[in-house]
């Protein structure tokens, strides 16, 4: 059954979509410093095997552009295999489609490189296709600030629901006193998040 827009997700929803989180697609990115994107796509990646969401994940030119998946966060998905193809819109590769349908969820959350091109493509696809598409957007990148942003705006208005992915994190932990993921969800949130890790360190320092 497709979630509506407005439903907070539980981790039996969605299925995680990364398209192309490769390091020669991000000399391209000037929408967000590139060890950020690095840092927010391992978060990510984190996020969902902490909460058993299922992963698909493509790459395109691996040996001719755009190298191999970053290695921290192949490292986070512990070698998932991945699916090469040659096209910009992800969608348009069968062996993604069959991945994604093989998980039996409709609501997909999307990330990756480039925004304005293969995210975007791919996005206004599976919206197409009949799919709730929510794209985390702290975990893609763009040629430019402008070009991150026009894409966003485009694909909400088809539809597309935006996160971050300390909002995923958040939404599918949801309560603290849930003490399955309690301590994954949180040392994600200690290395990853910033001032909000700094936080959480500081609120154990002062239980204990």
């Amino acid at each position: 059954m497709m979630k509506h827009a407005t439903t907070l997700l539980t981790p039996q929803d969605p299925v995680l979509l990364l398209v192309d989180p490769q390091p020669g697609l991000a000399f391209a990115v000037e929408s967000q410093g590139r060890t950020t994107l690095k840092n927010n796509l391992v978060a990510l990646a984190k996020t969902a095997t902490a909460f058993s969401v299922p992963v698909v994940l493509t790459t395109s030119a691996t040996a001719k552009y755009s190298g191999p998946i970053f290695p921290p966060l192949l490292d986070a998905l512990d070698g998932l295999h991945t699916i090469e193809r040659t096209g910009m819109n992800a969608w348009e590769a069968p062996p993604v489609v069959d991945a994604v349908k093989a998980t039996q969820r409709k609501t997909i959350l999307i990330a990756g490189l480039l925004t304005e091109a293969c995210v975007a493509f791919t996005t206004l696809a599976a919206i197409d296709a009949g799919y709730d598409v929510r794209v985390v957007v702290d975990a893609c990148g763009a040629s430019s600030l402008v070009a991150h942003d026009t894409a966003v705006a485009m694909l909400m208005q088809a539809g597309m629901v935006p996160r971050t992915w300390l909002q995923v994190l958040l939404e599918l932990q949801r309560d603290w006193s849930r003490h399955a993921t309690y301590n994954v969800a949180s040392a994600i949130v200690k290395e990853h998040a910033g001032a909000y890790g700094i936080g959480l360190d500081y609120a154990a320092a002062m239980l204990h």
